[in-house]
């Protein structure tokens, strides 16, 4: 019996041809869907900064366990368990930093997550300071309590090196922030001592 050999083009035709057969029959996210994690949430219509506001200052007790929410330098890229993934666009001269100091515990963290990072002071009152020490500027300045997450957040120029303080309970802690493109939005290694 004779044996049949397909021609290399006919071969790579066939299995093109069931490729593409294939890859009809599954789903892939669509940008409707993206957009729905926004809307299932009540945050559809927000810009970044609004978006930011209102997760990183929600009590810990309401955040939804069903939505991840992590600052990036230039946008917040917000997803589900679904896998849909949509960002939001920052502004684009200003950096958002979250700074959770800490007594005794701590967690390691790059890009600060608005529903899922706990510090360990929480609703703390705390005095932050942050000053640009090229020309002595004064950043930062404040009085104010952290959230119930044990964050503070800052907006800060981009692409600066800044010096920061924070100071709670008669302890303080100093540290050098970046708001350049590949520094970190969360900052939790500034201990109080």
């Amino acid at each position: 019996m004779a044996r049949s050999r397909l021609h290399p083009i006919a071969l790579f035709v066939s299995v093109a041809a069931g490729a593409l057969l294939l890859a009809g029959c599954t789903t892939t996210p669509s940008a409707a869907p993206a957009a729905n994690v926004l809307a299932a949430h009540g945050l559809d219509g927000l810009d970044g900064r609004e978006l930011i506001e209102r997760l990183d200052t929600l009590p810990v007790a309401e955040r939804p366990n069903d939505l991840l929410a992590s600052v990036r330098p230039d946008a917040v890229v917000v997803s589900d368990p679904d896998g849909f993934e949509t960002s939001v666009p920052l502004p684009a001269d200003e950096f958002y930093v979250s700074i959770a100091p800490y007594a005794t515990r701590t967690h390691d963290c790059y890009f600060h997550s608005l529903t899922t990072c706990l510090g360990e002071l929480r609703d703390e009152p705390i005095r932050v300071r942050v000053t640009d020490p090229a020309d002595g500027a004064v950043l930062v300045d404040r009085t104010t309590r952290t959230y119930d997450n044990g964050f503070i957040g800052l907006w800060l120029p981009k692409g600066i090196d800044a010096d920061l303080l924070v100071e709670s309970g008669g302890r303080s802690g100093r540290t050098t922030i970046g708001t350049g493109a590949d520094d970190p939005t969360c900052v939790t290694t500034l201990a109080l001592v």
